[in-house]
């Protein structure tokens, strides 16, 4: 899987690299990464990335040149490497909603052989031309501003990574996480059986994998239906679900 992000800190994505699962399969060579620096590309003693905005207004406006060639030089690493086409994605709070679905179809994308360029933006903004020019996709984590792209893109690429073959110890692991199936994740315990005078649910400790299995269906729509009913409107229950919803409502009541 080959990864290039362009941004002007490069050295905040060792948290990907250097911890947990996404560090495991980096250093299996499941993904690779590459780093490219706009400045890097910059003609001016002060490797200038960024101007006013025309027009007025607060902030810096980062400049189109020395992103292009920062782009073409990741899509070049990645042509080379053996990918069949490069995507670009603009991390941007105005891209559309990240969703689990959007990753699953990024992971099947590369797992085909095709890269993907992150591109992490600063200041006010980039020039939009840049963008009309460059980006195939705008991607957001949410409706809320941050200072950079850097940890937006960060979260996509661990969020697509731990989707690959092998990646997480477990295959399953990555098929009960959070709206794998359009639902919330069910609660979960551990040891202790009890903790701090609360027990683990008795269903959990009968070994009756299909009372189990139900009562974790129950957990997830249930859970989705307090906290995420917009995810609910738009699906169609089967009569098991139907029914496990219905039960954990009235308990509620």
């Amino acid at each position: 899987m080959l990864l290039d992000a362009v941004t002007l800190f490069p050295e905040m994505f060792a948290a990907l690299t250097q911890s947990g699962v996404s560090r495991r399969a980096y250093e299996n060579g499941v993904w690779q990464l590459g780093l490219i620096n706009p400045r890097d590309f910059t003609a001016d003693e002060r490797r200038t990335v960024d101007e006013r905005p025309y027009g007025g207004g607060p902030g810096m406006v980062m400049l189109a040149a020395p992103l292009e060639a920062a782009i073409t030089a990741a899509r070049e690493r990645q042509r080379q490497a053996g990918a069949r086409g490069s995507r670009v994605i603009y991390l941007s709070p105005q891209g559309e909603p990240l969703t689990h679905r959007r990753v699953c179809e990024l992971a099947d994308e590369v797992q085909q052989g095709s890269g993907l360029v992150m591109l992490c933006g600063r200041y006010e903004g980039i020039d939009e031309r840049l963008i009309e020019r460059c980006v195939d996709e705008e991607i957001s984590i949410g409706d809320f501003v941050l200072s950079g792209g850097e940890i937006p893109a960060m979260a996509l690429i661990d969020a697509i990574v731990r989707q690959l073959p092998g990646v997480l110890h477990d295959a399953e692991s990555a098929q009960q996480d959070s709206f794998c199936d359009g639902l919330l994740d069910c609660p979960h315990y551990t040891r202790p059986e009890t903790y701090a005078g609360q027990s683990v649910p008795e269903v959990l400790l009968s070994g009756h994998h299909e009372d189990i299995r139900r009562w974790r269906l129950q957990q997830a729509l249930g859970r989705t239906w307090q906290r995420r009913p917009e995810l609910l409107a738009g699906r169609v229950l089967s009569k098991e679900e139907a029914r496990l919803l219905a039960q954990f409502q009235a308990q509620q009541a």
